[in-house]
């Protein structure tokens, strides 16, 4: 006999997961990587061994060689819609759900659905049509991915608005880098593969400088790494004697320094798959009106993008930051509190360190590690 029955919820959770289709992601470090030419190259081999394989959405560009490769493909076709005085085009998520094929293809996982959609994501639609048991194929870029974002944003001098979270990438049963050199890259943009003509000696300038395209295939390759080794130790058995890891980043209303905090945190429970939270501690200088609207703004904001890469958002109100941290561990069994690195001037960090001792003190007396986030 087992030393343990599952839960109902536990077990409701086993039978919705292999009802669950399958996730396939070709991820690559850049537009151009051929992303899609790939999608298109398994849907003609899928098509050919008699599998019911479906186009849900797919973005040509106009690059010749990948039209060629969608002719003779089954495309589902875009619902039209007007928004804002104009008909738009988007994927039609409803029929892909009657229609229900074995598989279907879904580019640009990070695209945002016009207004008045189902879902305001793309990818929140393949979420469900995985929950209806349909196996999904679909490609994204490494900038998009939420907790990369400002690391990617100083790497180009780009905004990127258009994100996924990373319990998407997390969710995929196959992650696939489609791997290019940079120089390998720029020669496709200056044969007019990627952009068109008059593009191409913009694109040079901003985004796809060497220097620029190095740093983001390397953030792609360990990426795609550290997803291969999650899902074996996922699928190997638990170490004896092993304590789960669960993180605790405690943020301030300091937006700046609160957003890299959370993404930094998402990184390292990513890697460890493990349970994390955001801690907010409120003291009565920061109650109601006394604090200003936009630093309220920002703290919402950061709530929510803590929300989206799967934190639990805490908030307390006390007037001792170090015992409301440590009440916080010990309730919900932390292993690590992630703190910011102060930028504050010498003589102010001497000042204001009776918070971080009385921290540091109350740790001692626990197995609790403190990790300080640049």
């Amino acid at each position: 006999m087992a030393d343990a029955q599952p839960t109902g919820g536990n077990f409701l959770d086993l039978i919705r997961q292999s009802r669950r289709g399958k996730f396939k992601i070709y991820i690559g470090m850049s537009a151009g990587v051929g992303k899609t030419y790939r999608m298109l190259q398994e849907s003609r081999m899928l098509l050919g061994t008699g599998i019911d394989i479906r186009i849900g959405y797919i973005e040509t560009h106009g690059r010749p060689e990948t039209e060629v490769l969608l002719d003779g493909l089954p495309v589902i076709a875009r619902r039209k819609l007007f928004y804002k005085g104009r008909e738009l085009e988007e994927m039609d998520l409803q029929t892909i759900l009657n229609l229900h094929p074995e598989v279907v293809v879904v580019d640009e996982l990070a695209h945002t659905n016009i207004g008045g959609s189902r879902n305001e994501k793309r990818w929140q639609d393949v979420v469900d049509i995985l929950e209806d048991g349909i196996n999904v194929i679909s490609a994204v870029n490494i900038q998009h991915l939420e907790s990369l974002n400002a690391q990617v944003e100083s790497i180009t001098g780009t905004q990127i608005r258009e994100r996924i979270p990373d319990r998407v990438l997390q969710m995929a049963d196959e992650v696939v880098n489609l791997d290019l050199t940079a120089d390998e890259l720029i020669e496709r943009l200056k044969e007019g593969k990627i952009y068109q003509k008059e593009r191409v000696e913009t694109a040079l300038q901003n985004f796809f400088r060497p220097d620029r395209l190095l740093r983001l295939r390397e953030i792609a390759l360990k990426e795609v790494a550290s997803q291969v080794e999650m899902k074996i130790e996922k699928e190997a058995p638990p170490n004896a004697g092993m304590r789960p890891e669960a993180f605790l980043v405690c943020i301030s209303a300091n937006a700046q320094m609160a957003r890299k905090l959370i993404r930094k945190a998402a990184r390292l429970s990513s890697y460890y798959q493990s349970r994390w939270y955001v801690l907010y501690v409120q003291r009565k200088k920061e109650y109601g009106d006394r604090i200003p609207l936009a630093a309220q703004r920002h703290l919402i904001d950061n709530f929510k993008v803590a929300t989206q890469l799967g934190a639990e958002v805490i908030r307390v109100k006390h007037e001792n930051v170090a015992i409301a941290i440590m009440e916080t561990a010990r309730r919900h069994g932390i292993t690590t509190i992630c703190i910011g690195k102060p930028h504050l001037k010498l003589w102010k960090v001497i000042r204001n360190t009776n918070i971080f001792n009385q921290l540091l003190e109350r740790l001692s007396q626990s197995e609790v590690d403190l990790v300080i986030l640049s």
